[in-house]
């Protein structure tokens, strides 16, 4: 079961990362392969402040701000002060960012069309399992989760 889940893992990441990177390829301000792969972990760590950006890829502080903001130059990030300690900032995506990454999806209903109610319903609450088990793990690691926690 380990191997299916890894196959599908996979082909996921597969799936996404040729997408992604065919539509950002070639446009104005199209981003390197590093600043792809920052502004998707912006992304999925939810708004993190710059520090806990830093410190989840295991990079100095001036490496993360100088990654924010030649990220934020080319529009993919908008760097907001903290409400709290006014020398940090919050990184969050923008909606350039979103539409171009949120494309790469694939179609979940057209891939389980032909799957009975019953089968959709198992699905849904094996990977809802799955999700809960693994936001658990990364939260008990110090990740930043604010957007998976909605």
């Amino acid at each position: 079961m380990a191997n299916d889940f890894e196959k599908l893992y996979r082909c996921l990441r597969l799936s996404h990362y040729r997408n992604f990177f065919s539509a950002i390829r070639g446009k104005p301000g199209s981003l390197t392969s590093t600043e792809a792969f920052s502004v998707e972990i912006i992304y999925l760590l939810g708004a993190p402040t710059v520090g806990e950006f830093a410190e989840f890829l295991g990079i100095s502080q001036p490496n993360a701000s100088y990654t924010a903001n030649a990220l934020a130059a080319k529009g993919y990030i908008h760097k907001n002060s903290c409400q709290t300690d006014r020398r940090e900032c919050l990184l969050s995506v923008t909606p350039r960012f979103l539409a171009e990454y949120g494309a790469q999806a694939p179609d979940f209903d057209a891939l389980m069309a032909d799957f009975s109610e019953a089968d959709r319903d198992a699905v849904h609450r094996l990977l809802a399992h799955i999700t809960d088990s693994l936001s658990a793990q990364l939260a008990d690691s110090g990740c930043v989760q604010r957007e998976l926690e909605s």
